[in-house]
């Protein structure tokens, strides 16, 4: 029955299927520099009208603008570059706990918000000097409390 149940799902005149793929809900979140009131409506007005848009927010202190919806990524970034004439691009940011070495020159940045280090785990020039040696963890690790073959020095 295995060959025949495959050919008859290749014969099958099944109407259900699409032939378009269905977007993902995703969270698009970029980086706009927003001086006032003005940018932030302008910025907002500007994705707020998209299809497949289903929520906006817009973080002025952190120049942060969060699009919730069916959206494809690239396109909220080059409907916000077109309709404002900012600067944009994705955010760059991640939690500095994420980071192993969040103060190497790489990670660090002076215009991150606070709790956040440039994101370098995707970048390849830094990712070398962000991430610890197997030598310095091995070093790190022979006086820690969480290793039960420690070394102690009491």
């Amino acid at each position: 029955m295995g060959i025949l149940d495959h050919v008859s799902e290749l014969f099958s005149f099944d109407h259900n299927h699409h032939s378009k793929k269905r977007r993902q809900l995703q969270t698009v979140e970029i980086k706009v520099k927003m001086d006032c009131e003005g940018c932030e409506r302008r910025v907002k007005k500007a994705v707020k009208d998209m299809k497949g848009v289903n929520q906006v927010e817009v973080n002025p202190k952190h120049n942060k603008l969060t699009v919730t919806g069916y959206v494809e990524p690239k396109k909220v970034l080059k409907r916000v570059r077109n309709k404002t004439g900012k600067h944009a691009e994705f955010w760059p940011y991640v939690p500095y706990d994420v980071v192993y070495h969040p103060y190497v020159a790489g990670a660090y940045d002076k215009k991150a918000p606070p709790g956040y280090v440039r994101n370098v785990l995707d970048d390849p020039k830094v990712s070398n000097l962000a991430r610890a040696s197997s030598m310095e963890e091995r070093y790190s690790t022979a006086f820690s409390d969480e290793n039960p073959n420690a070394c102690t020095v009491m």
